[in-house]
């Protein structure tokens, strides 16, 4: 069985904070490009080239328009309409990019942390709910849920956190309202 996937912004931003439910967090702006405007997004996606291949992003509630995107190791680099010098890049420096979460391409399977933050966290095993996923941060290796514990229907202080692989995640299902995972002794 394979693992159900987290994708595009998935895995770097403090998920708490996200303007609505259509944009979400895509990466930072940490530096000028260049001395036509263009700017250096540190992306928050799965891959750069995910963030790299959107026409358009919001900055400050505004959209603009992506005159040209390309790949620079590990970061995105962007020129913006509107956006003509280093200086007018300059402005920018330290604000979120968002994507508009519709025109995100995700392949089969795959879903956004933002859906599944909220959702009931299923004892594979009993059916029993044990908590709400409460964040998801990335580690290296693999991806880490947080769902914080319920114990008769109210919230404990009491966090699980569980590896985003296939041996334990067995099943997101937003619409249901729920991810089922594989509890093991200890955890």
């Amino acid at each position: 069985m394979s693992a159900p996937q987290l994708s595009a912004a998935a895995c770097a931003y403090p998920w708490t904070y996200w303007i609505s439910m259509s944009l979400i967090p895509g990466g930072k702006i940490v530096n000028t490009h260049g001395v036509r405007g263009g700017v250096k997004i540190t992306p928050w996606t799965n891959t750069p080239e995910f963030l790299a291949a959107f026409r358009s992003v919001t900055i400050d509630g505004a959209p603009m328009r992506v005159l040209r995107s390309f790949v620079n190791k590990n970061s995105v680099v962007m020129e913006l309409d509107g956006v003509a010098t280093a200086d007018g890049a300059q402005t920018l420096r330290g604000k979120t990019v968002y994507i508009e979460k519709d025109s995100a391409p995700l392949d089969a399977g795959e879903v956004f942390v933002s859906d599944v933050l909220g959702l009931d966290a299923i004892d594979d095993d009993t059916g029993v709910r044990f908590g709400t996923i409460a964040d998801f941060f990335s580690l290296p290796s693999n991806g880490v849920y947080v769902v914080r514990a319920v114990q008769n229907g109210e919230d404990r202080q009491r966090e699980y956190m569980i590896p985003a692989v296939s041996d334990f995640v067995r099943e997101i299902n937003v619409a249901g309202g729920y991810v089922r995972f594989r509890l093991i002794e200890g955890l």
